[in-house]
């Protein structure tokens, strides 16, 4: 079988260039934006009121990023470290470097 994809682009023809472009593209939606997802099921977030989405959004990047920096490196996925986070003020210190 044969798959086809059409992009739209400024860049000049050429197959590297647009190839590297692409996978750009997909390596930041697969690891961010799909984490947002799992970790803090960002698809179901319904914060709307004036600049709540943003500041929700900005909040959760920078756990995310916490997270995956964690100094300790425990074992787990990134979703049971939130939810060890939420529940013990040791953890989140050290993720915060406060210990």
């Amino acid at each position: 079988s044969h798959e086809r994809r059409y992009y739209i682009s400024s860049l000049a023809p050429d197959a590297e260039r647009l190839a590297s472009a692409i996978r750009q593209h997909w390596g930041i939606e697969n690891r961010v934006h799909w984490c947002l997802d799992v970790v803090f099921a960002d698809d179901q977030m319904r914060a709307r009121t004036a600049h709540a989405a943003h500041n929700l959004a900005t909040l959760k990047r920078l756990t995310l990023n916490l997270l995956r920096q964690d100094p300790s490196q425990r074992k787990g996925s990134l979703k049971t470290r939130r939810l060890i986070a939420s529940t013990s003020d040791d953890y989140r210190a050290e993720l915060l470097g406060l210990k």
